[in-house]
C-alpha cells in the first residue's frame, strides 16, 4: 500500500513539474491528461500481462535468430577477430543496428509497419483531438528512429503548429527505434536473466507515445491541428524491395557509425570531466552530482529512497550522454544493486533518446525537411527535452505498477 501511495504522489508531482513551463496553463485540458494516463495503464496491463506472453516469446525467439544471423554475417566479414571477441560492442551491437534498419525499411515498403503505426496513431488522433500527420509521426517513433519518423510526414511539416512540432520532437526523444532496442536487449542480460527484455523495450516505447503527448499538451495547449493524411502515396518512400534493402542498409550504417562516434567522444568527455572533478574533491564525479539532482525524480517514479541515488546516476548519465552509455553501465552493475521492481522502472525510464545531442539532431534533421520551421523547432526544443525525459520517467512509474 505504501508503494502505491508513493506512486500516486509521485505521479502528481511529475505532472506538476512542467506546469510552470506551460505557455498558457489555464488552457490545459485535464481530460487529455486523464486519457493519456488511462491509455498508459491499459496498455501497460495488456502488454505486461500473461495474456501476451506467447506473442512476445515468438518475438524474442525471432530476435535470437536475428542475432544469430547477424553474427554469421559479421563472422564472415571480420573472421577470427569476431571469433576472438564475439561480445565486443562494435562487433556485436553495431552490425545488429544495420540489419534491423534494413528489415525495418523492407517492412515499411511491404506496408506492415504503416498498418501497425496507423492503428496506434488512430488512438492518439481520436483521444487527444490531434491531426493525422502528427499522430502518425508520433506513433512511428515506436518502430523507427527520431529522424526517420518525421520523414514519413514530411509533406505536412511546413504546416504544423508549434504544439504539433513539440509533440513530434517529444515523442521522438521519449522512445527508441526498433533497431536500437534490439541491439540494447543483449546489454541487459546480466540484470534480467530469464526475462523478455524485448517485451519491456517495446512496451516502453508504446507507453511513451501517450506520455509524450500528455506533456506536450501541458506545456503547449493549443487547438491548431493539421488535416489528416489521405494520400498513401506520400508514405511510399521506397521504389521497390531492393531499394528498401539498400537504402535501409545505408541508413543503418549511418546510424551505427554515429552511435560509435558519439560513444567514443562522449565517454572520453565524461572521463575528462570526472578527472577534473576528482581534482576538486576526491570521489566527486559527474555521476555522483547527477545522482543527487535526479534522486527526487527517481523517488517520484516509485523507487525507494535508498535506491534513488544509484538509479538517478543512470538517469543523469542518459541525459548528459545517451541511452547507450546509461544502459551499458546499468548492464555492468551488480544484479543485486537494485530490487526487481526498481530494475524494471530504471529500464523504462532510460528508454528514450532524450539527451542534449538529440536536440541538435532533431533540429537539424526536421529543420532540413522544413527550413521555414527551424525557428519554431528551436523555440520548443527545450520543452521537448524536458517533456521527453519526464515522459520516460512517467512510463517507468506505470511499469512499476505491474512489476
Amino acid at each position: 500500500m505504501a508503494y502505491y501511495l508513493q506512486a500516486l504522489i509521485g505521479g502528481i508531482l511529475l505532472l506538476a513539474l512542467v506546469i510552470p513551463m506551460s505557455n498558457n496553463y489555464r488552457e490545459i485540458k485535464v481530460k487529455n491528461i486523464f486519457y493519456a494516463i488511462l491509455v498508459m495503464v491499459l496498455f501497460g496491463f495488456l502488454l505486461l500481462s500473461d495474456y501476451v506472453t506467447g506473442f512476445f516469446r515468438v518475438i524474442s525467439d525471432g530476435v535470437a535468430k536475428l542475432s544469430s544471423a547477424t553474427a554469421d554475417g559479421t563472422s564472415f566479414l571480420f573472421g577470427s577477430l569476431f571469433e576472438a571477441h564475439p561480445y565486443a560492442f562494435a562487433l556485436n551491437v553495431l552490425p545488429l543496428i544495420i540489419v534491423m534498419s534494413c528489415i525495418s525499411a523492407l517492412l515499411w515498403h511491404w506496408r506492415v509497419l504503416p498498418l501497425m503505426i496507423k492503428g496506434l496513431s488512430y488512438v492518439c488522433e481520436k483521444l487527444f483531438n490531434l491531426g493525422g500527420p502528427v499522430s502518425f509521426g508520433a506513433a512511428a517513433n515506436v518502430f523507427v528512429g527520431q529522424v526517420e519518423a518525421p520523414l514519413f510526414v514530411r509533406p505536412y511539416l511546413s504546416n504544423m503548429s508549434k504544439k504539433e512540432l513539440l509533440i513530434l520532437m517529444t515523442a521522438g526523444m521519449a522512445t527508441i527505434s526498433g533497431s536500437i532496442m534490439i541491439a540494447l536487449a543483449g546489454q541487459l542480460e546480466n540484470q534480467f536473466a530469464g526475462i523478455n527484455v524485448v517485451q519491456h523495450f517495446l512496451t516502453a516505447s508504446i507507453l511513451s507515445v501517450p506520455a509524450a503527448i500528455m506533456y506536450a499538451e501541458i506545456m503547449y495547449p493549443s487547438e491548431e491541428i493539421t488535416p489528416s493524411i489521405d494520400n498513401e502515396d506520400e508514405e511510399r518512400i521506397y521504389k521497390g524491395s531492393m531499394d528498401a534493402v539498400t537504402r535501409g542498409t545505408k541508413d543503418g550504417l549511418n546510424i551505427a557509425v554515429n552511435v560509435a562516434a558519439i560513444l567514443i567522444a562522449v565517454l572520453a568527455l565524461v572521463s575528462i570531466v570526472d578527472g577534473f572533478l576528482g581534482l576538486i574533491m576526491e570521489g566527486l564525479s559527474l555521476q555522483s552530482i547527477l545522482g543527487y539532482v535526479f534522486a527526487p525524480i527517481c523517488w517520484m517514479m516509485g523507487i525507494p529512497w535508498s535506491e534513488s541515488t544509484g538509479a538517478a546516476e543512470l538517469l543523469g548519465i542518459k541525459l548528459a550522454t545517451n541511452e547507450f552509455v546509461a544502459y551499458t553501465q546499468f548492464g555492468g552493475m551488480d544484479p543485486e544493486a537494485f530490487s526487481e521492481r526498481t530494475k524494471v522502472i530504471i529500464l523504462y525510464a532510460l528508454c528514450g533518446f532524450a539527451n542534449f545531442s538529440s536536440v541538435g539532431i532533431l533540429i537539424s534533421g526536421i529543420g532540413s525537411m522544413a527550413p521555414e520551421k527551424r525557428i519554431d523547432l528551436i523555440e520548443v526544443s527545450g520543452k521537448a527535452l524536458v517533456g521527453a525525459t519526464l515522459a520516460s520517467c512517467f512510463t517507468g512509474l506505470v511499469a512499476g505498477l505491474f512489476a
